[in-house]
């Protein structure tokens, strides 16, 4: 099984990698949202917000010197959501194309055209993850890291975001394979997209949400994510507590991977059976 699905994967890795154009929307996406958006919006841009208002400012968004800072965690989880939806269109055109029907004829696993969706996609987002990352530390008034920041906490930045692309890339390589028209895919893909973004953390704080949404964006992935990576960023070395937060963080996200494997796997197997 894990041969087939590492000769599945690199098949369309392969098929990214040739396109030379592939990474330049990553790129423009990143600096769109960081530089654009990150700057149009930030609240510290506010007319009268110097000072003592600043600093209520910066403790808000948990001592983020810069909105950037704050910022960057969540835009690498909303450009993950964004990516997996337009990585599912291959596996829709494979579907109409004929190629899923000839992977059902061959000897191999229907678990292994999955979990290659899933492996590939991961792949291609973590990309884009690295890239957005690059961006942010060289845009203007970009991303400052803590003081005590290093390797491991790069390493604990780079684990959460992995187990957040893998969340998505379980649900939206299930949905994709399961979805018989591109009409029918962006159609759910949309559905999901804003409620996920939207009530995440990923643009602004806790404490800026109403107290009925509160309880969603905590358990929103794309929360937890952006928290972790984030409490790495802005703190570098950690206490104990913060330590406990991010602990509680990671293992909610794999509890969303657990669920959303059987999900996928679910939604695929029904989509792969022989017709």
């Amino acid at each position: 099984m894990m041969s087939d699905t590492l000769a599945l994967s690199g098949r369309s890795l392969k098929k990214w990698i040739r396109s030379p154009f592939s990474v330049i929307p990553i790129v423009i996406q990143a600096i769109v949202w960081l530089l654009l958006f990150g700057n149009s919006f930030n609240p510290g841009n506010a007319s009268g917000a110097s000072g003592g208002s600043l600093g209520v400012l910066q403790q808000a968004f948990g001592g983020a010197t810069n909105y950037i800072t704050y910022l960057t965690p969540g835009i690498i989880g909303m450009l993950a959501l964004t990516g997996m939806s337009f990585l599912g269109v291959e596996f829709v055109m494979d579907r109409i194309n004929g190629y899923i029907d000839m992977l059902k004829t061959s000897p191999i696993p229907r678990s292994s055209i999955y979990f290659g969706g899933v492996l590939q996609n991961i792949v291609k987002a973590m990309v884009a993850a690295v890239i957005t990352f690059l961006v942010a530390l060289v845009v203007p008034n970009g991303l400052r890291l803590a003081t005590g920041f290093g390797i491991l906490n790069l390493l604990g930045v780079f684990l959460a975001i992995v187990m957040l692309t893998t969340v998505f890339s379980t649900l939206f390589t299930g949905i994709s394979i399961a979805a018989k028209t591109t009409d029918s895919f962006f159609a759910i893909v949309n559905f999901l997209f804003f409620p996920a973004a939207f009530t995440s953390t990923a643009l602004f704080p806790l404490s800026f949400f109403p107290s009925w949404l509160k309880p969603i964006a905590q358990a929103n992935p794309i929360s937890l994510a952006s928290d972790a990576a984030r409490i790495l960023i802005v703190h570098g070395t950690l206490s104990a507590s913060q330590i406990s937060y991010f602990a509680v963080d990671i293992v909610g996200l794999f509890a969303y991977i657990v669920v959303f494997i059987v999900l996928g796997t679910l939604l695929a197997r029904n989509a792969l059976k022989a017709e």
